[in-house]
């Protein structure tokens, strides 16, 4: 991974670092830096982490959870299996817990976007599709229409808000569409009241 390149690049520093050639001994202490050596560990941790993408084992976790109970009723009983059927036949865990896991574990998060048609031509723009959920926030965002192109744009980002944050949008985007309805020929303050 990449700890190991890192590795192998000090190293090679080191032996420079002995003939005295410039900067490699600022280069080698920058490599040896504790928190560069703490930031590749997390990078290399986040991308094992988006590789095995979590899934749940089971999409009927309260059916599983009925019948464990059963099974534990045959078990013979001790104190720690009645008050293991005591916490599965809670309504708590069974009404609240089990069933928001398989309500969670029966969808798909992962955004659908539509196919794109066959006939492209070779010098269309490239276009972005932007996913933001707002939550009661503002945009962060001003638009305006192109004054040649009569287009709908964004004016201005602004700094620290969800447009911002999300480093989606940018200054100068025109807006095709939003929440599924087409801005072509609408005035900027009707786009707003869709936003």
């Amino acid at each position: 991974g990449v700890s190991h390149v890192l590795t192998l690049a000090l190293q090679e520093l080191s032996l420079l670092c002995k003939r005295d050639v410039n900067g490699v001994g600022m280069l080698y202490d920058l490599l040896r830096s504790r928190w560069l050596q703490a930031l590749l560990k997390i990078y290399e941790c986040l991308q094992h982490y988006l590789g095995k993408r979590p899934s749940p084992v089971t999409l009927q976790a309260r059916a599983l959870s009925r019948e464990v109970v059963e099974l534990l009723r045959e078990a013979p009983q001790s104190g720690e299996i009645k008050e293991l059927r005591r916490l599965l036949r809670s309504p708590h865990l069974k009404a609240a817990l089990l069933s928001a896991h398989d309500t969670v574990a029966q969808k798909d998060f992962e955004p659908t976007l539509p196919p794109l048609p066959d006939n492209i031509p070779e010098n269309e723009e490239a276009m972005r599709i932007v996913c933001l959920v707002k939550n009661n926030q503002p945009l962060g965002a001003t638009i305006k229409r192109h004054e040649i192109t009569g287009d709908i744009t964004v004016a201005r980002v602004i700094h620290g808000g969800l447009a911002d944050r999300s480093g989606l949008l940018y200054a100068g985007d025109k807006l095709v569409e939003v929440n599924g309805v087409p801005v072509e020929g609408l005035e900027p303050e009707q786009v707003i009241n869709i936003l």
